[in-house]
């Protein structure tokens, strides 16, 4: 069974583009995109990532900063 994707509505970003977005290196956005962690199309040499794709992994890397452990017992004081 295959399934049909409508990919006239999609945005997508080159690999400087994400990488500039995110603050990382291109090295960086390609691990991730090797990895797994980031889906991309294949354009001849070059990949392309779908915007909506980088927001939904920056969505989800988002820390709350709400820390249940309160601080490290092996803190050293002075």
């Amino acid at each position: 069974m295959t399934q049909e994707q409508n990919f006239s509505n999609v945005t997508f970003l080159t690999v400087q583009e994400v990488a500039e977005l995110m603050r990382v290196s291109k090295m960086t956005v390609y691990r991730m995109v090797h990895a797994g962690e980031l889906p991309a199309v294949r354009f001849g040499r070059s990949y392309r990532v779908p915007a909506n794709a980088v927001e939904s992994y920056l969505r989800s890397a988002v820390v709350d900063g709400t820390d249940t452990q309160g601080p490290s017992s092996s803190a050293h004081t002075g």
